[in-house]
């Protein structure tokens, strides 16, 4: 599979509510994201970063291509979904419902050179 599932780290819950502790380290830049239902984002992928991402709310069809291979794979994501596309996977969301999401990089994607974002098309 191109994608990898994981889980948090460590999860509490009690009649107060919960704490979700997603990493506790390998990732240097982390980003809270908000979407509306209807867009499209993605497109692009990344030669220096494996990128994750933790659905807060919402729902995205995940499409990835291999930029090395003809390997496809289309994903129905969902609230409480964690994973990671690693590097060299072209992605691309389709937001099926307003969605909150945080996303991490394990680099960034600010370089000395520009942007670890690259484009196919």
């Amino acid at each position: 599979m191109l994608i990898e599932f994981i889980k948090p780290d460590f999860e509490f819950n009690d009649d107060r509510g919960t704490i979700t502790q997603l990493v506790h380290d390998g990732w240097k830049q982390v980003n809270y994201i908000t979407t509306k239902s209807g867009v499209f984002r993605g497109g692009h992928y990344h030669k220096n970063n494996d990128e994750a991402f933790y659905i807060i709310s919402g729902q995205i069809e995940l499409e990835l291509n291999s930029i090395n291979s003809q390997e496809k794979e289309v994903h129905n994501i969902k609230s409480g979904d964690f994973f990671i596309i690693r590097r060299n996977l072209l992605h691309s969301f389709k937001f099926l419902k307003d969605t909150e999401l945080i996303s991490m990089y394990s680099n960034g994607v600010e370089e000395d050179e520009g942007m670890d974002i690259y484009s196919v098309i």
